[in-house]
């Protein structure tokens, strides 16, 4: 493939069909399908649907069993034991990080995802070694995803002496965002937690993502907290927040006025549209402002077997939990998985907007309400240059 060429009779988003000049690996014209005969450069696309990359705003690639042999679940009930059983599992594990992972990402690069937040352990027992692989993991997949990272202290960070000096050698390689998880319910004192992941944050210029498991209204405590860091500390627009079950459990006379702030404050959520638990009412949420966006969270690991790294699987995932049918709201299900993942990661180009990168994809589907609902196969355009086709790289790196 050349360098230029045009991209003929596409229907971007599903509308009327367009011509996109592709310069660079970069959107450099657009125009009205035109009947002109094809130049040999051309791509004739027949009329496929198609739309921006895909945006995998939460996983755990490090915690992946992805293509290992079938193992059982054997969590036990509570959160604390699902920690204690991925720490055993993972003891057992024998193939290295970099083949579990690298075969779980491809398969995400092939279903869409060109972008990418990855959540990494760090505690004493594991180390750096977590970061240090996925920092190497992701130079070579660099050109093919932008794939970010937190420092995740999924066993504690004030409880569990260590953690935050490590932490800080994390921010120190150059990952990108503090993370941090149920100051109450994990650490059982949320000031010290906050103090520190926000500090590092502050004085690291670094984005912040914490999981939010806790429920009720100590959930709801520790959002209204998360807010007043977010606005002391001046991290408007580089805070996220992962799960927040407890936005779905209260009435939303409740919930408003906490979503008011979120959404003046730009504090993204995320929501993997779990089947077993309360979700943030994603429609409300929307129409007051705040940004939600999609994860996967763990695919295939000792967390749970689910998952296959499909974001558009994901979107409707979520269209279901909420009964939206719409096509109006399925597309803004599929922006979730995409625009406003982007947003949360603060990217500050995606989409097919003229000057930038040509990431996209093309799907045989009249509409964005049926690409979410079918899923069909799609070809991955990475900087204008096909890299994956039905469901597959077309260059492994593994």
């Amino acid at each position: 493939m050349t360098d230029t060429y045009w991209l003929r009779n596409v229907r971007p988003f599903g509308g009327a069909a367009e011509d996109f000049l592709i310069q660079n690996g970069r959107f450099a014209e657009r125009r009205s399908a035109s009947d002109a005969p094809l130049a040999a450069s051309d791509i004739d696309c027949a009329g496929q649907l198609m739309t921006c990359a895909l945006v995998e705003s939460h996983i755990h690639l490090d915690k992946t069993l992805w293509g290992q042999p079938w193992r059982p679940n054997s969590a036990g009930p509570t959160l604390k034991d699902y920690i204690a059983n991925e720490r055993r599992v993972l003891r057992e594990v024998t193939a290295p990080i970099a083949e579990r992972a690298g075969a779980l990402l491809e398969n995400c690069i092939a279903r869409g995802s060109l972008t990418m937040r990855c959540h990494v352990d760090i505690d004493p027992e594991f180390g750096l070694r977590h970061v240090e692989a996925m920092q190497a993991l992701r130079e070579r997949y660099r050109d093919l995803i932008d794939l970010e990272l937190v420092v995740f202290p999924q066993t504690g960070l004030v409880s569990r002496p260590g953690t935050a000096e490590l932490m800080r050698e994390a921010m120190g390689l150059g990952v990108e965002n503090v993370g941090g998880l149920d100051p109450c319910g994990i650490d059982n004192d949320p000031i010290a937690q906050l103090d520190i992941v926000f500090g590092l944050a502050a004085e690291f210029d670094r984005g912040v993502d914490i999981h939010l498991h806790d429920k009720g209204e100590l959930g709801l405590w520790q959002i209204a907290r998360i807010a007043d860091y977010t606005e002391r500390l001046n991290r408007q627009g580089r805070v996220m927040i992962s799960h927040a079950y407890c936005l779905g459990m209260a009435p939303w006379s409740q919930v408003k006025p906490l979503a008011e702030r979120l959404a003046a404050l730009n504090i993204s959520l995320m929501s993997s549209a779990p089947a077993d638990c309360s979700v943030p009412p994603f429609l409300a949420l929307h129409e007051a402002g705040v940004n939600l966006c999609l994860g996967s969270d763990g695919i295939r690991d000792a967390w749970s077997p689910m998952g296959n790294g499909d974001m558009l699987e994901r979107a409707m995932l979520l269209a279901f939990r909420f009964d939206l049918a719409k096509d109006e709201e399925l597309a803004t299900v599929f922006d979730a998985a995409s625009q406003h993942g982007a947003k949360a990661l603060g990217l500050a180009e995606h989409g097919l907007t003229l000057g930038a990168r040509a990431d996209f994809l093309l799907l045989d589907a009249q509409s964005l309400g049926e690409a979410v609902v079918a899923r069909p196969q799609r070809q991955v355009y990475r900087a204008g240059k096909l890299i994956a086709a039905q469901g597959r790289l077309l260059e492994s790196r593994l």
